[in-house]
């Protein structure tokens, strides 16, 4: 360093030093200044817990599809009559892979000869087994409700696997396919359930 600017640097000192005797008791007192340190602050909706969302973990080899703008709007809808009802993201983790068993979520009308006598909506609920008319049941809030009025029946089926939780419900000739859906419908709660 160059002897000017190192005298010069000596001087602000100096005189920084003076300044402050020369105040004397004043800001002798003062309190201590502490150097702040920036903090980063993110304000993100808290996403729900994984534990509350797969509480078993999940079962068996795991499915996984992707979805398009209706599908995604069918979830999100699932998600709202699950908040709307009162019950927790765990009911929605099952409701959601239910429709992606048995519609992939996807609001389906009658399919003719390749529908499963009258299943229709999302949860593929039948209007000659009680759901409701085809008009309620291809309604995604009136079909998640309908579908999570007949889980809270279910006694301790927030304790259940989700496989037989939504067999339950649901009386499906395929009881165990439930399960495969389970961590996508998870991903998709956490990513929904706040949005």
């Amino acid at each position: 360093m160059n002897t000017i600017l190192r005298k010069s640097m000596l001087s602000v000192a100096g005189l920084a030093f003076a300044t402050g005797v020369a105040a004397g008791p004043v800001t002798a007192h003062a309190a201590p200044v502490h150097e702040a340190k920036p903090v980063a602050v993110v304000h993100t909706a808290d996403k729900p817990d994984t534990g509350k969302l797969i509480p078993h973990g999940t079962q068996g080899t795991q499915s996984r599809i992707a979805l398009n703008d209706e599908q995604t709007a069918n979830a999100k809808a699932i998600i709202a009559a699950t908040k709307k009802n009162g019950l927790p993201e765990r009911a929605a983790v099952i409701s959601i892979a239910t429709s992606l068993q048995e519609s992939k979520l996807e609001n389906l009308g009658h399919l003719g000869d390749a529908n499963d006598h009258d299943s229709l909506g999302l949860f593929q609920q039948r209007p000659s087994s009680g759901w409701g008319t085809p008009e309620q049941i291809t309604d995604p809030e009136y079909s998640t409700t309908a579908f999570l009025k007949g889980l809270k029946q279910v006694d301790g089926w927030q304790d259940m696997p989700l496989t037989d939780a939504a067999q339950t419900v649901q009386v499906s000739a395929y009881p165990d396919a439930y399960a495969q859906w389970e961590q996508q419908a998870a991903d998709l709660v956490a990513q929904h359930w706040n949005s």
